[in-house]
């Protein structure tokens, strides 16, 4: 090997140890940043802005990873940790959410009481209704001639549910008009004020059927008395 050759692989082993050093360069430079990073963890972002006193529903937040040496102590990251509660300030749209913006919701505001009543599993609730869920309570009456119509009424709009309990299987006798009645049941807890309490009571008692429909978030508190009955005749 003459002197040219030699001075070649000097430099060939030399550009070698360069590109080993820059690479260690570089794996001691991200295992820096991971360390002061660290891992992620998930975490949950306002939506849109929420006023106070509003119940909470997992739509109004989104999902976010950070890390998790940046999070707060009180930050959460369980939705489940909003069942049941409210906003205890206004959720400012992209703030993160933390557990002391929010608190438990009352049970039961000045005027109202608790009723429960028993819903069909099947057909009125089917595992969407949770507690702090508000609903539309509707039930369906046959006519009371012969000749008169059957109904579907909306007796009660947001209905707060206070509490979901667990499916009772009941006896399927025909009732006394002859309806099939529900095989399971759950009983549903409500706050309801004097009034919807006797309407929701009267429709357990003597409806053919009692549904409850899921009111999404910002659905206006009331319905028109126009669109609260329906009957088939009348359907243009």
């Amino acid at each position: 090997m003459n002197s040219r050759q030699r001075r070649g692989v000097i430099l060939l082993l030399l550009s070698v140890l360069c590109a080993l050093g820059a690479f260690a360069g570089v794996l001691s430079v991200i295992d820096d940043v991971q360390s002061k990073v660290g891992p992620e963890v998930t975490a949950y972002r306002v939506r849109s802005s929420v006023a106070p006193y509003t119940p909470l529903s997992a739509g109004q937040f989104e999902k976010i990873e950070m890390p998790e040496r940046w999070l707060s102590a009180n930050a959460v990251t369980d939705l489940g940790d909003i069942r049941g509660k409210i906003a205890v300030t206004t959720l400012k749209k992209g703030s993160l959410l933390q557990s002391d913006m929010i608190v438990d919701q009352p049970a039961l505001q000045a005027g109202q009481q608790e009723v429960a009543i028993m819903i069909d599993a099947a057909t009125g609730v089917a595992g969407k209704i949770t507690p702090g869920s508000s609903v539309n309570v509707y039930a369906t009456f046959e006519g009371a001639r012969e000749s008169d119509p059957d109904q579907s009424k909306i007796i009660v709009t947001n209905a707060r549910v206070l509490d979901v309990g667990e499916i009772t299987a009941l006896d399927p006798d025909r009732d006394d008009r002859g309806q099939q009645q529900p095989t399971d049941a759950v009983p549903i807890t409500f706050a309801l004020s004097t009034l919807d309490a006797q309407r929701i009571t009267y429709a357990e008692s003597f409806a053919k059927r009692v549904r409850l429909a899921l009111v999404a978030p910002g659905t206006p508190t009331t319905v028109p008395e126009q669109d609260r009955t329906y009957e088939l005749t009348t359907d243009k």
